[in-house]
């Protein structure tokens, strides 16, 4: 838990220190202040309300025992198990099969699925999928993967800082270094986002299959998702692409320059790892 925290800490001053490097580059020293200062805002508002913010996008809607007994019910079981406290579950009204775990910590932690993976898997295949989304909250991944989502993105708007200052400390600004920025600080992004969720996809796992004591349901409804996934589009997914890496398995279908930035290991050796627990 303590290399949990380390980490996103780590991830929050690294993402401040991109904004006042960047802000730097495009407006000189009153561009480093403004954007140091909207980094440390970005940071705190993100810790309070980014689960929300991702929520509120996917249009998730809050379910109960009566409006969804036997998701509510599984995450339940599956929470004791754990140890948890019970999160609040979502559902997300969309065909695609996924699911994602988001919020501050296990007390303010919220388990969303959408209507695809309900109507895709059996009973028991969900429940490997939902003791790996409380994997994630148990190991306190749902904060940084939050803060990541809601941040990811704006680091891209750091280049509009050219609408604001003509200059470096008066003297006209190099084009070139403006366009390097609007190129580098997407890709830096995305890059903390894959140095952050390929390791801990592996360890959701690893977790999950042990909270569902079932490795093999967990094997199957991976492969299950990856084949119906592929060819069906989550619009909010496409649309705000930095919150890929909070589901279990790329929603992205894009491929080209994009895929080199994916933030899920390959679905196949994640299968293959949990087939290895079932044999032990």
């Amino acid at each position: 838990m303590i290399g949990n925290w380390m980490k996103t800490g780590l991830l929050m001053a690294v993402i401040v220190a991109l904004f006042g490097a960047v802000g730097a580059l495009l407006g000189g020293g009153q561009g480093m202040v403004l954007a140091l200062a909207i980094g440390a805002a970005m940071n705190l508002w993100a810790y309070w309300f980014a689960d929300r913010m991702v929520l509120s996008l996917y249009r998730a809607q809050e379910v109960d025992a009566t409006s969804a007994p036997q998701l509510v019910a599984t995450v339940r079981e599956l929470a004791g198990r754990a140890g948890l406290p019970m999160p609040k579950v979502y559902l997300i009204d969309e065909a695609q099969p996924n699911a994602f775990a988001t919020g501050r910590n296990p007390e303010h932690a919220a388990v969303a699925a959408t209507t695809g993976i309900l109507q895709l898997l059996t009973a028991r295949e969900l429940r490997g999928v939902l003791a790996h989304e409380l994997a994630h909250v148990e190991h306190r991944d749902i904060l940084t993967a939050t803060i990541t989502a809601s941040i990811a993105g704006a680091i891209s708007t750091l280049a509009n800082f050219r609408l604001f200052f003509g200059g470096r400390d008066g003297e006209e600004r190099n084009p070139v270094v403006a366009l390097l920025v609007m190129i580098i600080a997407p890709v830096a992004a995305m890059l903390i986002q894959f140095a952050i969720s390929r390791t801990r996809e592996f360890e959701a796992d690893r977790r999950g299959a042990e909270i569902a004591g079932d490795p093999r349901a967990l094997a199957d409804a991976l492969a299950r998702i990856e084949r119906y996934a592929k060819g069906l589009p989550l619009a909010t997914a496409e649309a705000y692409p930095a919150t890929a890496q909070m589901m279990i398995v790329n929603p992205l279908t894009s491929g080209g320059i994009a895929a080199l930035f994916s933030t899920h290991p390959s679905t196949e050796e994640r299968v293959r790892r949990l087939l290895r627990m079932a044999v032990r």
